[in-house]
């Protein structure tokens, strides 16, 4: 029987992507969810499938404290407690930092950072009572840097840096603490920016190795599970991340970053004109997010 039996789970961002993959896999091991999201419909079809008496689905907005809090308090409310939290909601941003709307800019930090601060606050008191698993969800984008994506960069790296200091406040306590990372994953995220942006295919092909390659969502669920299970202090998807962490002050000298350099003058003007035309710096289905949830502010 796995060790996650009977566990109850918060996941934000929980309706698609990663957080549904690993919604999936965690209720398969017998695992109780509790998932946050924006999107409602896809986020009460997935509990629906799921099982409704095993999963409750919570519409909330990870920049909103008091919307977190009440979330974690109706998870302990329907299963007694949280045992470990899944900080996943992100968002990113077009456009280079001359381009990107400004108000944008904002609401990347405040999704992917204050976003993950705000999860963990409200959940943190009952993950010290159970003695539990806190995982943020960061990015090889914390390793490394690419031209067009400054406040995605910035907030993973601020996440990695969060978990790191919070680790070490909690480990007295019971409680571990882990990051992920991860390289491309076939997301909507990543399936929106390529559908926008004809610049940020290109921008791919220029890095080097395997950093132009798309993992698998299914690949990347089924390693968030086994760092889950384990409590890992890390989980890199794929494995091969984790080297980035330790040659990172060699990825931003010059000689690291000489393809990207080379391409930045002719694709960093095409991706602006690009989020120009759009009269967007977020994908079209995260700016409806957006619009509908002020509607309802």
């Amino acid at each position: 029987m796995s060790s996650l039996n009977g566990k109850v789970v918060l996941i934000t961002g929980g309706a698609r992507g990663i957080g549904a993959e690993v919604a999936t896999r965690l209720r398969a091991q017998g695992a109780k969810l509790v998932l946050t999201d924006l999107d409602e419909a896809p986020l009460h079809a997935l509990a629906a499938r799921l099982g409704s008496d095993h999963v409750l689905p919570v519409v909330a907005d990870v920049c909103d404290l008091a919307s977190m809090e009440a979330a974690a308090a109706a998870a302990v409310e329907r299963f007694g407690g949280i045992d470990v939290v899944v900080a996943n909601a992100g968002i990113a941003s077009y456009g280079s930092v001359l381009q990107v709307d400004p108000a944008t800019f904002k609401r990347v930090l405040d999704v992917n950072l204050l976003g993950v601060f705000h999860t963990v606050r409200a959940a943190l008191p009952s993950i010290i009572e159970r003695k539990g698993y806190v995982l943020v969800v960061s990015s090889l984008a914390a390793y490394s840097a690419s031209p067009g994506l400054a406040a995605y960069h910035a907030s993973k790296a601020g996440a990695e840096y969060f978990a790191n200091s919070l680790r070490l406040e909690v480990a007295h306590l019971g409680v571990d603490v882990g990051s992920a990372h991860m390289a491309w994953i076939d997301t909507p995220l990543v399936q929106d920016a390529k559908a926008d942006l004809p610049s940020f295919t290109k921008m791919l092909k220029t890095l080097p190795g395997p950093l132009k390659n798309t993992t698998s969502v299914e690949a990347c669920g089924k390693r968030f599970v086994a760092g889950i299970e384990a409590r890992r202090s890390r989980v890199n998807v794929p494995g091969w991340v984790g080297l980035f962490r330790w040659i990172r002050p060699l990825v931003s000298t010059p000689v690291g970053e000489r393809d990207v350099r080379r391409a930045v003058p002719e694709l960093l003007p095409q991706m602006d004109a690009e989020v120009a035309a759009l009269g967007r710096s977020l994908s079209a289905r995260s700016q409806a997010l957006e619009a509908d949830e002020h509607a309802h502010v």
